[in-house]
């Protein structure tokens, strides 16, 4: 055991001694790897402290010059990306191609964020009343939080940070203590870019550490990705505290496959997003709903396709799917299957021996696994499982399965296969759902839109990133304004700039 992860506050590791600590695994192994530091009370308080003193030279640096440290920053992850994608791979046990993904979507809201001066442009009204004129400008707020789960250790965090310090806030990261150390090396990152210190600082830590921000005067906003209780939890506390929120909650994605589909391209479709991060993501299809008569013919083709899967350690290049994060989630998933098959479902994949390449050890394995005849009644349907657990649901016609995905209290995505363009047209008009797929089943929005579900999968009125990231993480301050006529500015020769 090697791996030692502290905080990150005013532009240093912290220093400072943890009265507690908790452990960081290896998934694929078992392994215990390394501890990471807690934060109590007075490590958040620090990390705000850097953060609210880092603010008015922050609030006032000239955009151009928060664009310039923001593209430093996005060169820099690229050029660190496989070193990023490993510490994921390593701490988290996706697969490599998965980790090096997760990057390169994270990367896309930076990218997003380096036209920061475009995106703050206010509104101008000339002569509103004689020699008057009006307009109004967005201004940051101050600092603002960030508590991120462990299934997206970098790409999450980016679909925050990047649009808040761009906005010229100043931030503060509570990332999952199951694999802290890709914050850790943003924020080296972020530092080696030219961002002055304390405008981002990383505490790592549990409860403890989540009750300290949500209960700091100085923190003006808090944005979260997690499960639906604690998105309720964060959203009301940190509410009832008199800060902004955008709380993310969990999913139960639809997979909607009518008779008229290609049901090859939807069993491409179902497997890949059902398995992928071992169904250790938000957006995962956890639920195929087949339309009769096609049920068994796509289920002859999901199994097909399911027995072909390489379930791995992240670092061997031909696994296509890894461990779970933690022997306890493992264990936790794979109950559903006992409750599945006591219910009535059918358990048509096992994954509970998978064949794992270079063989199981100690690591964290559930292969992928297949209840078919789910019902809504079943907990393998009620819950979020959060893991390579696909459901499937049959439907007696499109009516029905529309108001089954309608009903179902989560609506962060959803997805219809089929060829009938007015099938699809009618399904994203009325589906009650955040965000849709038409032949695509993981239809997360690209940085410039903005990423956010419905219903329980969001407390808050603020999706993530795009526009909305924007104005979350800004406050309208609008001017009237009159001058005397004419004015004297003096003579200046040299070049004008945006400095």
């Amino acid at each position: 055991m090697s791996k030692h992860v502290t905080h990150w506050i005013g532009g240093k590791p912290f220093a400072g001694e943890a009265e507690r600590r908790g452990d960081i695994y290896e998934p694929a192994s078992g392994r215990l790897a390394g501890t990471v530091d807690f934060a109590a009370q007075p490590e958040v308080d620090a990390a705000v402290a850097a953060a609210k003193a880092a603010f008015p030279g922050w609030r006032d640096a000239s955009l151009s010059k928060r664009a310039s440290i923001l593209f430093r920053f996005r060169e820099l992850v690229n050029e660190h990306r496989d070193e990023i994608a490993r510490l994921i791979l390593s701490e988290h046990g996706k697969v490599v191609s998965d980790a090096a993904g997760e990057v390169a979507r994270g990367l896309d809201v930076v990218e997003f964020a380096c036209g920061i001066p475009h995106l703050l442009k206010g509104g101008f009204s000339e002569n509103v009343s004689t020699r008057i004129d009006a307009y109004s400008i967005l201004q940051p707020l101050g600092v603002a939080a960030g508590i991120t789960p462990f299934n997206f250790p970098a790409m999450v965090p980016m679909w925050m940070f990047p649009v808040a310090i761009a906005c010229g806030n100043t931030f503060v990261l509570k990332p999952s203590e199951k694999d802290p150390s890709a914050s850790v090396r943003l924020a080296e990152l972020w530092a080696e870019a030219g961002l002055p210190d304390g405008v981002f600082n990383v505490v790592h830590g549990d409860k403890a550490a989540v009750d300290g921000l949500l209960h700091h005067p100085d923190v003006k906003a808090v944005s979260f990705v997690g499960s639906t209780p604690i998105a309720r939890y964060i959203y009301s506390t940190a509410a009832a505290n008199g800060k902004r929120v955008q709380a993310l909650g969990g999913a139960k994605n639809h997979m909607l496959v009518l008779p008229d589909a290609d049901l090859d391209l939807a069993a491409d479709a179902a497997v890949s997003a059902g398995f992928g991060s071992a169904g250790e993501r938000c957006m995962a299809i956890s639920v195929v709903v087949a339309v009769d008569p096609v049920g068994d013919e796509l289920m002859a083709k999901i199994e097909e396709r399911v027995a072909k899967l390489k379930v791995g350690p992240g670092d061997d290049l031909a696994s296509e799917m890894g461990p779970l994060v933690t022997r306890a989630h493992r264990d936790k998933v794979a109950s559903y299957l006992d409750s599945g098959v006591a219910q009535g479902a059918t358990l048509a994949v096992d994954g509970r021996a998978p064949d794992v390449l270079g063989g199981a050890g100690e690591g964290f394995w559930l292969g992928p696994t297949v209840l078919d005849h789910v019902t809504p009644e079943m907990d393998a349907y009620k819950d979020e499982i959060f893991g390579p657990v696909l459901s499937v649901v049959r439907s007696g016609s499109y009516e029905d399965a529309m108001e089954l995905i309608s009903a179902n209290p989560y609506g962060n995505g959803t997805a219809i296969f089929t060829n009938d363009g007015g099938a699809a047209r009618r399904f994203q008009n009325e589906v009650e759902v955040g965000m849709v797929g038409v032949n695509v089943p993981i239809p997360v929005p690209m940085a410039y839109y903005s990423f956010g579900g419905w219903k329980d999968s969001l407390f808050g009125d603020s999706h993530a990133h795009g526009m909305e990231g924007v104005h979350f993480y800004t406050r309208t301050k609008a001017v009237t304004s009159r001058w005397l006529d004419p004015s004297h500015g003096g003579v200046n020769l040299g070049f004008p700039t945006s400095g």
